[in-house]
């Protein structure tokens, strides 16, 4: 790939700041939140060892296991992405500690990597913002092309690899993807950043089964009650009711 031409002025940097989950609102909808079982493809003996060791640290959250990335450097790539998109801050955690890798690692492994439930026969051909995906590729690609890619421009722009980099130039990389100053084959760049920030509200959001939200702090920080199964004690109180969060998880105790 031609080296890009740095870019780092305010205007970007701004642009970028608001597309990232830095000015996250609100909770994600759609149907990112779908299946997430897929299959084990990680057997190499090193992420074996890794997994068993992170087993023994959270033996109660089996969550914590890949099931797409066969390679543990594109992983924590991918975790340093999302840190940047939702980092820890006075008001919570972070993405790493939300579980968010691991959520989207096990939405790529499942229907939505797949996009199973998407019309992907052609013809394929640039269209307006309105008419949804608009790629040959399937989102697991996509996420694997643009992590390749990111490293690539990573040690173009500064000669180091991205989970390296400061803050400023992690920062910096991504806005080249969001601006679409980086091509990538069958698919925007833009769209590869929209997909990965979509993926990172949505795992610090999620219900904790599907690998996110660890602790559902997620929830903490909005003051989400999570899934309850009924509010008849508190649906006549005029006063704002708090009440600690509860996962699908805990309907089965």
């Amino acid at each position: 790939m031609a080296e890009e031409n740095k870019h780092n002025t305010d205007e970007s940097r701004r642009k970028f700041l608001k597309n990232s989950g830095y000015f996250a609102g609100g909770l994600v909808g759609g149907g990112i939140l779908g299946s997430v079982i897929g299959w084990q493809v990680d057997n190499s003996e090193e992420t074996a060892t890794q997994n068993q060791q992170e087993g023994q640290q959270e033996a109660h959250n089996f969550n914590r296991a890949l099931k797409f990335f066969k390679n543990r450097a594109v992983f924590e790539r991918l975790s340093a992405v999302t840190e940047r998109i939702f980092p820890e801050d006075d008001l919570g955690p972070g993405a790493i500690a939300l579980g968010v890798p691991y959520f989207i690692d096990h939405e790529m492994a499942g229907e939505y990597g797949n996009n199973d439930r998407l019309y992907m026969q052609g013809p394929f051909r640039e269209g307006t913002p309105y008419q949804g995906f608009q790629s040959r590729l399937k989102r697991k690609e996509i996420f694997m092309q643009g992590l390749m890619a990111m490293e690539r421009e990573s040690q173009n722009e500064f000669d180091s690899s991205f989970t390296d980099l400061e803050p400023e130039q992690q920062d910096e990389i991504l806005s080249k993807f969001a601006d679409d100053e980086v091509e990538l084959k069958g698919v925007k760049a833009s769209t590869f950043f929209g997909l990965l920030r979509e993926s990172t509200l949505a795992g610090a959001f999620s219900d904790p089964l599907y690998g996110g939200n660890n602790n559902m702090d997620g929830w903490r920080m909005k003051e989400f009650p999570g899934s309850k199964m009924s509010y008849i004690e508190e649906i006549e109180s005029e006063d704002f009711v708090e009440m600690d969060p509860s996962a699908l998880y805990d309907h089965l105790h």
